[in-house]
């Protein structure tokens, strides 16, 4: 467990797979060693060797079981040391050069493993690798007929030891490495999936609230003398519209029943739908209710623009897992190229809609030719996106292909640094035994090898193989397979010249240096391919080796037993240890990256929801200080359609959402766009606007423009004939200002104040001025020095 914090996914199952792997790896081995020596063991001594051999083949059952259902950490260190300490000192009983070797084997394999076993408590793994190296001295000492201790083993085990704690440390700190690069990219992701899971909610929002309320209100100011039965229960369901929080739709939704209940309005509004529905028609929530809403707004376009009183709906699926919607009219037509961008039924309410649900909406229609829409959703990893004019459509990645992406790119990524980590621990065992262990034996036997220089030679080749690929290894970079195959080669030669220029008798003994050698080499170079490869290149090795043997002459069975050992304590560990960086590479690298992308699904669950609910509750609050009472009043019967104070006031908030929809439109002039989208909603109540602008427009922050163009917006909704609108920029200033004429009193002081901000800012200053029924407001802001605008 890290101090300080928590272990990354690829920190805990690298611990988690390693301590598997060295449960196992000594399991093995101490069944079969323990086998061995009950077979070797003189007849009157198989009883005692049983005594010693069975608790300890005991001890790694319950290690294995202990696997599944955990143990308590002071039983499993008992049964751990009760292992080594009964192999060491088995060797007086079990006797000959055979069995010596076997415990040796069986407890180094022993010791290296603690250090995975217990790889998270190094205190623990450091004292089972001293007390298996003390029993198997001991039991060496024991067994030799003059009672000398042999360093060699000894100091052999405690380098197998820091070799394994080491590449542990490496290939930790390697994961480490790549949960922290992991969780950064994870943290970025998860802030752009938030800014645009808050964006998509918030052109959600703006759409309900322009198919909702600001139809609402704006229809109420634009007229009396008409039936007004229709407006309270509307008024009600805009109320409940914009209290329900969007962005949280999950499950799936039968669009057949949903289109079945569009609403096709009341009394002269109503339009007549004829609908040719193929249910059911089961997609997700979210597409289904942007279907419907897009489906709802454009009967509502029908019934205002159309000039007619029929429509046709018509739905059907389609391959693909997809379904088509279709509305069309035989109405006037228009020209949708000709659409202004501030008219938000079109590019907000329906295609805006279809975008954000990663589906496409189009527009075909001319005037006198009537309209249809269409909506298209396809359930696939591409989606067509919307076209251009003619129809066409393009191509774009949805969520699933990302999140894939996203997938398969941490994976390679915390592959690449575990297959770092893998091949740096390969070239440290290969430098450290080849300069310690196998220097040392090619010294101390110069007089033996026949001849003396090929195996020096050797040495210095294996050498330049290490080099070459710690070079390549060192700069960042992958081995080339011809680079590859070059060294492959190179290190066969060795196996082969170390072999063949032996005496008889001496492979695998104290003075071949090569064998125990070779296949870390190897293992090097092979370690981003699958284990296979590296068991035929072992076995090769081994076949090498098996045919100098024979060939200086067959050896007796005990030899072939001894020579068996010895090829299961260097090559099965080699095998052994390549099998666990395979594993480490092909499934715990997948594994962690799932495990993270789950985790990293349910943070960014958690932070969208977060974010969404303090969002509505900042829009709901900003509603409530006048829209709310209008829907309220309206849909309980307390304000009446009829009396023109409510329907100056829905004018006014009704300029405000217009205001607050031209917002996000890409315009070069922000300020201005946003006071059309005021004049406009002023020229439809009949009151003629003239506008003038003066000066080099500048940027304007967000909140300074709702500001500025609040006064404005309530002027104009409350003029009955004729306003004036100026804008003057200067290098110091900007200055908004509204003359209205024939300007109703304003009898509430709710109307007059902005809905958006609760204090203005120090740097806008508000002036109205009345004189009869002609009304003068100025906004102000003092600009920054460094603005630099002047007039033209």
């Amino acid at each position: 467990m890290r101090r300080g914090g928590h272990e990354g996914n690829s920190e805990r199952l690298v611990n988690r797979t390693v301590e598997r792997y060295g449960v196992w790896l000594r399991s093995t081995v101490v069944l079969l060693c323990g086998a061995l020596g009950l077979v070797w063991a003189d007849e009157p001594d198989v009883p005692l060797a049983s005594a010693l051999l069975a608790p300890a083949v005991l001890a790694c059952g319950v290690r294995l079981r202990a696997l599944r259902r955990p143990l308590p950490l002071a039983l499993l260190w008992a049964l751990d040391a009760a292992v080594v300490l009964l192999m060491g000192l088995s060797q007086p009983v079990l006797g000959g050069e055979g069995a010596n070797a076997m415990v040796e084997v069986a407890v180094g394999i022993s010791v290296i493993a603690f250090q995975f076993e217990w790889a998270t408590r190094p205190v623990a793994g450091a004292a089972l690798a001293g007390a298996g190296v003390a029993a198997c001295v001991l039991g060496d000492v024991l067994s030799s007929p003059a009672h000398d201790l042999d360093v060699v083993p000894l100091v052999r085990m405690l380098i197998q030891v820091g070799l394994a704690r080491a590449g542990y440390l490496i290939v930790r700190a390697r994961a480490r490495s790549a949960d922290r690069s992991a969780a950064v990219r994870a943290a970025l992701r998860r802030e752009a999936d938030v800014a645009a899971a808050r964006r998509a909610t918030e052109r959600e929002y703006l759409a309900t609230l322009h198919d909702t309320a600001s139809a609402t209100l704006l229809m109420v100011s634009q007229g009396d003398g008409r039936d007004w039965s229709w407006l309270p229960p509307r008024a009600r369901q805009d109320l409940e519209a914009l209290s329900a929080m969007p962005g949280f739709e999950t499950g799936s939704v039968d669009l057949a029943a949903l289109l079945s209940c569009v609403p096709e309005g009341e009394g002269q509004a109503r339009v007549r739908l004829t609908t040719h529905i193929e249910g059911p028609l089961a997609i997700p929530s979210g597409p289904g209710l942007a279907i419907f809403n897009g489906v709802r707004e454009a009967v509502t376009n029908v019934s205002r623009h159309a000039g007619v009183r029929e429509a046709e709906l018509r739905a059907w699926s389609e391959a693909g897992n997809g379904v088509v919607v279709e509305l069309s009219d035989a109405g006037r037509g228009f020209d949708p190229d000709s659409v202004p961008v501030r008219r938000r039924g079109i590019s907000g309410s329906i295609i805006g809609r279809m975008r954000a649900v990663e589906g496409t909406a189009s527009i075909t229609s001319r005037p006198g030719a009537g309209t249809r829409v269409r909506w298209r959703w396809q359930d696939r990893g591409r989606v067509p996106q919307a076209g251009d004019g003619a129809g066409q459509a393009t191509e774009v990645p949805g969520p699933a292909d990302r999140t894939r992406a996203q997938h398969t790119a941490a994976v390679r990524f915390i592959r690449g640094q575990l297959l770092y980590g893998s091949q740096l621990v390969a070239l440290l065992i290969c430098l450290v035994w080849q300069f310690t262990i196998s220097l040392r034996r090619l010294v101390t036997h110069q007089d033996v090898y026949h001849p003396a220089w090929a195996q020096t030679a050797a040495f210095v080749c294996l050498v330049a193989v290490a080099a070459t690929g710690g070079a390549h290894l060192l700069r960042g970079r992958r081995i080339p397979p011809g680079v590859r195959g070059w060294c492959l080669g190179a290190v066969l030669a060795v196996s082969a010249v170390s072999a063949y220029t032996l005496p008889p008798n001496h492979s695998t003994g104290p003075a071949d240096w090569a064998f125990g050698v070779v296949g870390w080499h190897a293992l090097f170079l092979l370690a981003d391919l699958r284990v296979r490869v590296y068991a035929a290149f072992l076995g090769a090795h081994i076949g090498i080796n098996a045919a100098a043997v024979v060939w200086h002459g067959a050896p007796t069975a005990p030899e072939a037993a001894v020579l068996g050992i010895a090829t299961v304590g260097s090559c099965g560990l080699q095998l052994a240890i390549g099998a666990l960086m395979t594993h480490l590479l092909r499934d715990t690298a997948p594994a962690a990256g799932s495990a993270a992308a789950r985790e990293e699904e349910l943070r960014t669950r958690e932070r969208i929801h977060e974010h969404l609910q303090s969002d509505h509750k900042e829009r709901y609050r900003a509603l409530t200080a006048t829209t709310v009472p209008l829907l309220v009043g309206l849909g309980h019967g307390v304000l009446s359609p009829h009396d023109e104070e409510v329907r100056l006031r829905c004018g006014v908030e009704g300029a405000r959402m217009r205001r607050l929809f031209a917002e996000g439109d890409a315009v070069a002039d922000p300020l201005l766009n946003e006071l059309r989208a005021c004049v406009e909603v002023a020229e439809h109540q009949g009151v003629t606007v003239s506008l003038a602008v003066r000066g080099l427009p500048g940027e304007v922050p967000v909140e300074i423009r709702r500001e500025l163009i609040d006064p404005v917006a309530v002027t104009l909704g409350r003029t009955r004939s004729a306003a004036r609108v100026t804008v003057v920029w200067t290098p110091g200033a900007v200055r908004v200002s509204v003359v209205g004429v024939d300007c109703a009193d304003d009898r509430t002081e709710a109307a007059a104040e902005p809905s958006h901000s609760p204090a203005a800012d120090p740097l806008v200053s508000v002036v109205r001025t009345r004189r009869g029924e002609s009304v003068w407001a100025e906004a102000s802001w003092s600009r920054p020095a460094a603005s630099g605008v002047a007039l033209s």
